[in-house]
């Protein structure tokens, strides 16, 4: 397999090549995600963590609250407790990121585990504001380290990468709903005990709040311990495409790298990566737009002459479309490209939040911002998971940090300044059909922000599409209609009568292919590994009839379709494979005399009726085989199958490029070359092409 160039593997989709799960519902896929041990106990250490993570933000608040005596102080005690929690994403990320890339991932967990227990206890025993804060920002830093490691060791503990946006849903359901729902229901269960049953462990109040911080130190330790001794799948790393990966990487950067050279091979990684560069760039107008969204809320909610239950139900609109937007990505990511879906999701956000600035009554605000929470839960998941799938190993932790990290930076930032912005307008009224509609402030700041959230989103689609040549326009009509979207892989098939024949072409066809400017090429495995598994399972299970001998054959070609072809073609590769349909086919029909017809509806069964892009059909004279090879056949067999083999590409030119098979490799080689350089270029798929294709009149010339 060739290595990736820049660490990037194409995500694609699979129009008419559907992926394992594609069509399944989102239990089974759920189900079958959770059935993986190791990430079924990551996902409980995530609520462990979550539930923390919530429970200390109200147990702090209320802390902090109760040692301030100062009124005005105690009004910004929860924007402070929020904020020290925020700002250890702009310090301590990238360095989490670094961390992840470079040491033991489990251990970097349970340290940090080890570490928030030690400093939630400590600010329940100190009970001094000052330390608070300071504890509470060393909280962050903490769990700014924790989360790029955690993230960054999901898609190891996974069997297939389409798994991987499962794995995200359920780290989003896990996060930002059962944990919410406990971390909160379990704060007021525990302060109620002071009302309800007239329990006051001291005259202050302080005692609740400091057995909540060391019950939330004990979830932590709980954490580190099952991370350390139920969870050692934590410390894998480099599965067999990150290990090609890596090794590429390696060769221009060393074998060990220091902490700067790993910062600057990450900043190297960004600029030179058009699809993490549109990446960043798109969350950054996307979460500007959101806080611009949160900050401007509650005087946005009384422009629209409504109270505090008008700024509660835009808040349960703008997380009813995140839960929505997050649930149904998936479905839309089987139509869509990821690469696409990101940069529209944005752009769609942005055009919506425009509309929450210009809507007249409560319903279409409700109705918009739902729509606006839909959306950038679709273009969070869709990051997360571009990260999982298409980002090699090696750097994988660092470039979750940088999101992390700008995520809650860029919200933060956006979230202060807004109030700010809201302050240099001035209330005026306006009459809108015969309504009464006060525009304050809130009204040209959501705008403001919706159309830069969609000029971001333009310029993010631009950087990570790689679909020019497929109309965009196609690519929406298939997400309206409920079609499976078109791959942006290749499939091209070696054909011949003799496997020595294929198999010399195929390897050197994939050679060329893999020089330098091409994309990731795939040689898939070679038949005769199958052929040695066929015959394993035919005499394993004593069978020697010719349709149980079709049959297994075809189940060996399914099981080379699902666990190499397929998610290859996914990543937007280029696969050559040897013999793929055609001549195993042709094969079968001389040995068995079975009806060709039959045997290729039991083909198009096996491989789910997937058909290579190009199939190069070598075109040699029978009569020029050597019979005396021990893996040779009678020249009536090699007759026959040649003629089938013809037949099949009579049947389908458009597909098929007969190519003169007589002469030596070299010669057979350069007439392969310039018919996969016609085909391609003709079929406007030339970025499969090495960037050094050869010239065609030199080759005819030759």
């Amino acid at each position: 397999m060739a290595g990736i160039s820049g660490g990037v593997s194409t995500e694609s989709g699979s129009g008419g090549r559907p992926r394992a799960e594609s069509n399944a519902s989102i239990t089974h896929r759920a189900r079958s995600v959770l059935a993986i041990r190791a990430f079924r106990r990551l996902w409980g250490v995530t609520y462990l963590c979550s539930v923390g993570d919530w429970l200390s933000l109200l147990a702090l608040a209320g802390l902090v609250t109760t040692l301030t005596e100062d009124y005005r102080a105690k009004s910004f005690a929860f924007a402070g407790v929020v904020l020290t929690q925020l700002l250890p994403g702009l310090l301590f990320a990238p360095l989490g990121g670094l961390f992840a890339d470079r040491f033991d991932r489990r251990k970097v967990m349970v340290v940090c585990d080890v570490l928030r227990c030690g400093l939630f206890v400590s600010i329940a025993v100190v009970g001094s504001p000052l330390w608070l804060f300071v504890g509470n920002f060393l909280i962050g830093c903490c769990a700014m380290m924790w989360i790029p490691s955690k993230d960054a060791a999901v898609p190891n503990l996974l069997r297939r990468p389409d798994q991987v946006e499962t794995a995200n849903q359920l780290g989003m359901v896990m996060t930002y709903g059962l944990a919410v729902i406990s971390g909160a229901g379990l704060y007021s269960a525990i302060t109620g005990i002071t009302t309800n049953l007239h329990i006051q462990p001291d005259p202050q109040g302080l005692g609740i709040a400091k057995i909540i911080l060391v019950i939330n130190g004990l979830l932590y330790l709980t954490s580190a311990i099952l991370v350390a001794t139920r969870i050692p799948e934590l410390s894998l790393r480099d599965t067999p495409l990150a290990e090609a990966q890596k090794a590429d990487r390696k060769k221009t950067s060393g074998e060990k790298q220091g902490f700067t050279a790993m910062a600057r091979d990450a900043a190297r990684f960004v600029r030179s990566t058009p699809i993490v560069r549109g990446l960043l760039v798109g969350m950054v107008g996307a979460f500007a737009a959101a806080g611009a969204l949160v900050g401007s809320a509650r005087v946005y909610a009384d422009s629209l002459n409504g109270g505090e239950s008008t700024f509660g139900l835009l808040f349960v609109a703008m997380f009813v479309g995140l839960a929505t937007g997050m649930a149904g990505s998936p479905k839309l990511a089987q139509r869509l490209p990821h690469n696409r879906l990101f940069g529209i999701a944005i752009v769609l956000a942005g055009i919506a939040l425009a509309l929450v600035a210009l809507s007249p009554h409560l319903i279409v605000s409700l109705i918009t911002v739902m729509i606006v929470g839909a959306c950038a839960g679709a273009a969070f998941l869709t990051g997360v998971t571009i990260i999982g799938t298409q980002i090699e190993d090696a750097i994988r932790g660092r470039i979750n940090a940088i999101y992390q990290a700008l995520m809650k930076v860029i919200l933060a930032v956006s979230v202060m300044v807004t109030p700010l912005l809201i302050g240099l307008f001035q209330k005026q009224n306006v009459s809108v059909w015969g309504r009464e509609m006060e525009i304050d402030g809130s009204r040209p700041v959501l705008l403001g922000a919706g159309l830069i959230a969609a000029l971001v989103g333009v310029i993010a689609y631009r950087q990570m599409d790689d679909r020019r040549t497929e109309p965009i326009l196609s690519d929406l009509l298939n997400a309206i209609r409920r079609k499976q979207r078109r791959s942006t892989g290749l499939l091209i098939a070696v054909e011949g009568d003799t496997a020595a024949d294929t198999s010399m072409q195929a390897h050197l066809l994939g050679d060329w292919l893999k020089r330098p400017g091409a994309k990731e090429v795939l040689l898939a495995t070679d038949p005769a590994l199958d052929d040695h598994r066929l015959q394993s399972v035919l005499s394993g299970a004593q069978l020697t009839g010719a349709r149980a001998h079709a049959l297994v054959a075809a189940a060996v070609r399914a099981d080379i379709v699902e666990r190499q072809i397929r998610p290859a073609l996914e990543r937007g590769a280029l696969v050559v494979m040897e013999r793929f349909v055609d001549s195993p086919l042709a094969h079968l029909s001389a040995v068995a005399g079975l009806d060709p017809s039959e045997l290729e509806g039991l083909a198009d069964w096996a491989t789910a009726r997937l058909r290579p892009d190009l199939t190069i059909l070598l075109d040699r004279d029978p009569s020029t085989i050597d019979e005396d090879s021990p893996m040779s056949r009678p020249a009536a067999h090699h007759w026959h199958v040649q003629r089938v083999l013809t037949e099949m590409a009579s049947a389908d030119p458009d597909r098929y490029v007969v190519v003169d098979a007589d002469g030596t490799p070299e010669q057979v080689a350069l007439r392969v070359r310039l018919a996969v350089q016609t085909a391609l270029a003709g079929q406007r798929l030339a970025k499969f092409l090495p960037s050094d294709s050869l010239d065609p009149v030199v080759v005819r010339a030759t």
